[in-house]
């Protein structure tokens, strides 16, 4: 009578459960790697006047057309956004493509800690009006590094100013 044949997919299994660094292997990697997230928390705590929250935001990677569906609009400051903060559910949406090594990508991530940081902190007429408090500590995060920040001002100012939009006499 023949033996039967050795249960591999259980045993590797087993195997996964028992070796920690098996099992972390097969781990989903973070968008953003957690040393990042410090430092760019860490830098927030000596120049951005709100306080750290104790929990971080979520982060995850979206394709352009999951975050028009999620905000409801293609992009504000006459650009397509790189990414936007959900206050409702503490998550920071990173539109695709992402790379955590490249400066202004996680300049962005930046951007959107700022504004996880503003929400409740203080009374905002409209969202628009947090901008302007976030592309300067944006401005000041590139120029320490020694990088020209690629703001449009004036779109950020107007953003800022709570304005209607599309105003034309009737």
């Amino acid at each position: 009578m023949p033996l039967p044949a050795p249960p591999t997919f259980a045993l590797a299994l087993l195997m996964a459960f028992l070796n920690p660094h098996l099992a972390a292997a097969s781990q989903p990697q973070p968008v953003v790697p957690a040393y990042q997230i410090a430092a760019l928390e860490d830098w927030l705590d000596l120049n951005s006047p709100w306080p750290r929250k104790q929990a971080r935001p979520q982060i995850r990677l979206v394709s352009q057309g999951q975050a028009n569906a999620l905000t409801g609009r293609a992009g504000r400051l006459g650009v397509t956004p790189r990414a936007f903060y959900d206050p409702a559910k503490s998550v920071i949406a990173l539109i695709s493509p992402f790379d955590p090594h490249d400066p202004y990508d996680l300049l962005v991530v930046l951007h959107e800690l700022v504004h996880h940081r503003q929400h409740g902190a203080a009374h905002w007429y409209c969202a628009g009006a947090q901008e302007k408090s976030a592309y300067e500590l944006q401005s000041q995060w590139l120029a320490e590094r020694g990088l020209p920040d690629r703001i449009n001002w004036i779109a950020v100012i107007l953003e800022a100013g709570c304005t209607p939009r599309d105003i034309h006499p009737d």
